[in-house]
């Protein structure tokens, strides 16, 4: 049977980024996707022109519905807006007993717009890192998570175990916002065993809109086929940086990634 996933996020009225992006991914990698939808945006690739979320018994009511006819064999968190909606969904993911969970904490837009609300990061803290069995936070996210600021290798590894503390299962912290004259990316995966630094081709573009959403999205693809984590994030990193080089450069701002080139290399859909 096809592996059925789930996110758990806001849209992107734009395609780029959001529940558009996992719903694109997941389809690409070969399982069977489904969303819960905690916010609509306005969004396009200049930014984010409005938030609207949904009603906190909307949300309960969609992972209801998921909970009563679905099998789950992973599922990822995206924006969640606020304290009120991320308890109610941390809530249904341990009622429902959903795991493996991976949690991109999404707290700011590329063109700067704060998407979760300043007093729900406590929430994120206290909440939903306890129940993440990944976190992939980016260098910004890390430093709120782990509450200190990160420059170097071994500032990041230490602000990875600082959110592991918090009892997340393991913590893929991400390097593209740091060092962009650098010629790579370094990505640091940490759990309580083990330290991995993973490294790929920096990309000289402005066309990354979507790339946290799509990363977080092809781990939870590849986990709901019972792929290792390490296994995962490898996969991911190699897919995400081929559909960053082949983005169709449409939009006037931060552009999106190219969603179509997410299979294996003969361009076929991966099964499970």
């Amino acid at each position: 049977m096809r592996p059925q996933v789930l996110t758990i996020a806001g849209t992107d009225s734009g395609g780029g980024a959001g529940i558009q992006a996992d719903l694109k991914t997941f389809e690409e990698r070969g399982v069977y996707g489904m969303s819960v939808i905690v916010a609509v945006t306005a969004q396009n690739t200049k930014g984010v022109q409005g938030i609207f979320p949904m009603p906190v018994d909307s949300i309960v009511r969609q992972m209801e519905s998921i909970a009563d006819d679905f099998s789950i064999a992973a599922l990822k968190t995206g924006m969640l807006f606020d304290a009120e909606r991320i308890e109610a969904v941390v809530d249904g993911i341990k009622r429902f007993k959903w795991r493996p969970l991976v949690v991109d904490p999404v707290m700011i837009a590329k063109g700067g717009t704060h998407l979760v609300a300043p007093e729900a990061i406590a929430t994120i803290k206290n909440k939903l890192v306890p129940v993440a069995d990944v976190i992939t936070p980016n260098t910004p996210e890390a430093e709120v998570l782990s509450e200190m600021t990160i420059r170097t290798d071994q500032d990041r590894e230490h602000a990875a175990r600082l959110i592991l503390k918090r009892g997340a299962g393991a913590v893929l912290l991400k390097g593209g916002h740091d060092l962009v004259t650098s010629e790579t990316v370094r990505d640091c995966l940490v759990t309580r065993e083990q330290t991995i630094w993973l490294e790929s081709k920096r990309i000289d573009t402005v066309h990354t809109h979507g790339t946290g959403c799509t990363l977080s999205s092809l781990i939870t693809a590849e986990l709901a086929k019972g792929h290792p984590l390490e296994d995962s994030v490898k996969t991911a990193k190699k897919l995400l940086t081929r559909a960053i080089s082949e983005s169709p450069g449409i939009g006037h701002g931060h552009g999106p990634i190219a969603h179509w080139v997410l299979r294996d290399e003969d361009g076929e859909r991966l099964q499970s």
